[in-house]
């Protein structure tokens, strides 16, 4: 990087990261909103369930395939021009998927808004650990990555309800009105921050080949086929203590989104003074604690609220923290890329748990889910412990990755 975060007259980092948490927690209610629309949004376009379910997938996937690829074609630009692209673009997505009457129009729309919230995001991440500086980095990254968390438990229910009382065109407008402010406040308030401009492109790809950040990807990916396993069928999960009523499978949902953000924002500060390493460890040690602890208890309502209170704070300490480690390995112009590699990866384990969960419910369950979440979980702690262990043995563990303050990435 070649700046430092704050200079003599200027905002200081934390309210201009506060716009960008605004502008990820766009991204986040966009992404949690149209699950909640789907029905409406059936009728409306005439076509099938799993049609409509493709809106949900193709936004998804866009995310994660395109998301590292338009981060190294931007990596030469500003930042603010970066950011303000990107959450144009998932405006301008919004603003025809609202508008558009026929199918094929709102699927590509989908995929136009997937593009702009890989790029946002993986900018909004960078940036806001430049601004904020080496010492306060963990803060900042959780700061922003707390948007995610607060679309689940204020954006979606907030779209949802306007969806339900106006129709769905209206809750996506509504995601695309705010976009748009945020990019006219970011344009006002954020500085031309240039990253590593002198960069080639060939030292900006090194990340691809770089075994330090592979095996952090590695385990971006196991812990997140873990949490999202017993996430993405919590209603099958706990059926017996839900007994199929709805409200109290939306109250399991707010109780983990609350309890997200809190334990978000917290491993931002235990990772700037312990290390983000250890946090993670310990992160995922208690994902997997607590997807045990769940097994015996699933048939009693009151046990489940506590214990997905404590999923929600253990499961997303892991995302930022993780991204601080990743920082610490960025080429000269990589910072972008290796954050965007590491969102794209928890994307894809979103989406692979998915698909396992799926599995193991036509073969044997709901309740198998809970140990099988706990082992990919307890298995990300066991290599984070592994793989830091040989880095450092091999002279490869950088400072970010150890709890000091690290002025350059080995």
């Amino acid at each position: 990087m070649t700046e430092t975060g704050k200079t003599s007259g200027e905002l200081p980092w934390r309210a201009r990261t506060a716009v960008l948490t605004l502008g990820t927690f766009v991204v986040g209610t966009d992404g949690f909103i149209i699950v909640g629309l789907l029905p409406k949004i059936q009728q409306t376009l005439h076509v099938s369930t799993a049609a409509a379910g493709q809106l949900v997938s193709v936004f998804a996937f866009s995310y994660a395939l395109l998301g590292p690829i338009l981060a190294t074609l931007t990596g030469l630009w500003p930042r603010r021009r970066v950011l303000v692209t990107g959450v144009a673009l998932l405006a301008v997505g919004n603003a025809v998927t609202a508008s558009a009457h026929v199918y094929g129009l709102v699927l590509a729309s989908r995929v136009l808004a997937g593009c702009g919230a890989a790029l946002f995001v993986a900018s909004a991440v960078a940036t806001a650990a430049h601004l904020a500086g080496d010492q306060q980095r963990g803060r900042a990254i959780s700061m922003v990555t707390a948007g995610a968390t607060l679309s689940l438990v204020l954006g979606a229910p907030l779209g949802t309800l306007i969806g339900g009382a106006w129709g769905w065109q209206k809750a996506i407008w509504f995601v695309a009105v705010v976009a748009a402010v945020v990019a006219i406040v970011l344009t006002v308030l954020l500085p031309p921050i240039k990253l590593d401009q002198k960069a080639t492109l060939r030292q900006r790809i090194t990340p691809l080949t770089d075994w330090r950040v592979l095996r952090i990807l590695i385990v971006t990916l196991l812990a997140f086929i873990g949490i999202f396993l017993p996430f993405t069928y919590m209603s099958a999960v706990f059926a017996p203590a839900l007994h199929g009523h709805e409200s109290g499978l939306a109250l399991l949902l707010l109780v983990f989104g609350i309890a997200a953000t809190a334990g978000n924002l917290t491993a931002g500060s235990l990772a700037d003074r312990y290390g983000p390493r250890r946090v993670v460890i310990g992160a995922t040690l208690g994902v997997a604690a607590v997807f045990l602890i769940m097994l015996p208890i699933r048939d009693v309502f009151v046990l489940v609220v506590i214990a997905e209170a404590l999923s929600g704070v253990v499961s997303y300490s892991v995302i930022g923290p993780q991204q601080h480690r990743i920082i610490a390995y960025a080429p000269p112009g990589g910072t972008s890329l290796v954050t965007s590699l590491n969102t794209s990866t928890g994307y894809l384990g979103q989406f692979l748990s998915s698909v396992i969960g799926a599995g193991l419910l036509t073969a044997t369950g709901s309740a198998v889910l809970l140990p099988v979440a706990a082992g990919f979980a307890a298995l990300a702690a066991l290599l984070t412990w592994w793989l830091s262990r040989a880095g450092r043995e091999g002279g490869e563990q950088a400072a970010g990755e150890t709890g000091m303050v690290a002025t350059t990435a080995k």
